[in-house]
């Protein structure tokens, strides 16, 4: 594994980040994001969907349906399990997607009841006072 930290101090910057992370990506891609409420997990989210070809703008938090998808370069698929509750995450078809055409990203996945994807991108951000965060992004080589 390979982790680089990154330290940011806006939202723009944390967006960034994820962008140069997205423009790399090929298809396959799974994306686990951890972090606290407010952290920036949906921040970084639409820096990778800027960094796929998708429109920044569209993505929001899906909170409230859990999963969506955004066309791009490779389509994103953004899972946020932040209100999962008791439910299975196993029920959500995870396991199945991206696919060769696309990336999955994954908000709270500390939740997922087990890891799915043995080549995961684990992304960590921490609040480090006002806008500054920790950006952590581990990759496996």
């Amino acid at each position: 594994m390979t982790t680089v930290v990154h330290e940011t101090a806006a939202v723009e910057e944390t967006a960034a980040v994820a962008r140069a992370l997205g423009a790399g990506l090929r298809g396959g891609e799974v994306v686990l994001l951890h972090g606290e409420l407010g952290a920036g997990k949906t921040a970084f989210v639409k820096g990778l969907a800027e960094g796929l070809g998708a429109d920044p703008g569209e993505v929001g938090s899906p909170t409230f349906v859990l999963l969506t998808w955004y066309p791009g370069r490779l389509k994103l698929w953004h899972a946020d399990l932040y209100r999962l509750g008791d439910a299975d995450a196993s029920e959500l078809g995870l396991e199945e997607l991206p696919g060769s055409d696309g990336v999955l990203a994954v908000e709270w996945a500390e939740r997922l009841p087990r890891p799915w994807w043995a080549r995961a991108i684990t992304v960590r951000i921490a609040h480090r006072g006002e806008d500054r965060r920790e950006v952590s992004v581990e990759q496996p080589e």
